[in-house]
């Protein structure tokens, strides 16, 4: 094993921290207000004589303890890892090579918080299930480029999926078919089994033919195409720019704020032209795991030549640990000191 650095692989889960914080809240507001009652009801002098037990601390550490290990259960649910288990493997699977949509239309919120972060948890999600099917990635807007090679190498796959970040399209608009083109061509001529290209967009397209390449990616080289809609088919969302002055603006055409929405038909005919399967996710959460599971499940592996599997080490069960045990001693301690005996 060698150590690599440290990362979250569900940094998305980090919003839980903001329900963690509201529930610490509502505990120190409780009991600020149960010792004001207990105020009106008596001087402190008095409560100390007639009720000791409920002047202790005790409630404030439980709270402290109570909100620190929700904090660390949340940190567990990001999916911290950090080492690598390097495994030498014979090969048994199939090549895919995930086709991520960057153009601007991605940037859209109708999907939390975007399109385009969405399509990249998809494919980290999908990369959780791919047990020895080499991977790659390419990424498009006007025109495509190759990010990973297929490569079995899946943590420096998943940082490349991280690292996509939104670009203008250089030839006016999302280039698809180009894509799914330079997918095609980038499987191995010698490959004898299963090759799949997914992709990952709103369907939105420039006239690149993306049809007619999935149908020759199928007919002539047995490569299947599975496209998977992100974004709302119905209302759409407006496409956020970000100005020098930091201020959020939108895209304008011809003076009217443009709305962009997710084109099923368009991925529909790409995945039944291309011999594999349309997902329309929408605006859900989706197990792209599962997905890959059944979509490509029965497509024929074949045993290729052996090669090396590295997979950064999970540790949330570290952190799901420690909340555990913090839970445990924040159930056993009471809320009220013991009374000191009276002497005789």
């Amino acid at each position: 094993m060698t150590w690599t650095g440290f990362q979250f692989a569900q940094p998305m889960s980090a919003l839980w921290f903001v329900l963690v914080l509201a529930a610490f809240a509502i505990m120190i507001v409780g009991l600020r207000r149960r010792t004001i009652l207990l105020n009106r009801i008596a001087s402190p002098a008095l409560l100390a004589q007639l009720a000791p037990t409920l002047l202790s601390h005790r409630a404030w550490i439980r709270a402290a303890i109570a909100a620190l290990a929700l904090a660390v259960l949340v940190l567990s649910m990001m999916d911290p890892r950090w080492g690598m288990q390097v495994e030498q493997v014979q090969r048994h699977g199939l090549d895919a090579i995930f086709v991520i949509d960057v153009s601007k239309s991605m940037l859209a919120h109708d999907a939390t918080p975007n399109r385009l972060e969405r399509a990249k948890q998809f494919a980290l999600d999908a990369s959780e299930a791919l047990e020895g099917d080499r991977v790659g990635l390419i990424d498009f807007a006007g025109v495509p480029a190759v990010r990973t090679p297929l490569t079995l190498n899946y943590a420096a796959f998943r940082q490349a999926v991280q690292d996509l970040e939104p670009k203008a399209a250089l030839r006016g608009g999302s280039m698809l078919g180009d894509a799914i083109r330079m997918a095609s061509n980038s499987f191995p001529v010698e490959h004898k089994g299963a090759k799949a290209i997914i992709v990952l967009s709103d369907g939105e397209d420039m006239d690149s033919n993306p049809v007619e390449a999935a149908r020759v990616a199928f007919a002539d080289n047995g490569v299947r195409v599975f496209t998977v809609g992100i974004g709302d088919p119905r209302d759409g969302a407006r496409i956020p720019l970000v100005g020098q002055d930091n201020q959020s603006r939108f895209l304008v055409h011809e003076g009217q704020e443009v709305w962009s929405k997710m084109n099923p038909d368009s991925l529909r005919d790409i995945a039944l032209a291309g011999g594999g399967a349309f997902v329309p996710a929408g605006t859900a959460q989706i197990d792209m795991a599962a997905v890959y599971r059944d979509s490509l499940g029965s497509l024929d592996r074949i045993d290729q030549e052996a090669g090396v599997i590295k997979r950064q080490t999970p540790r949330f069960q570290w952190f799901a640990g420690a909340a555990l045990l913090l839970l445990i001693l924040e159930g056993l301690i009471t809320d009220r000191g013991h009374m000191k005996a009276s002497a005789p």
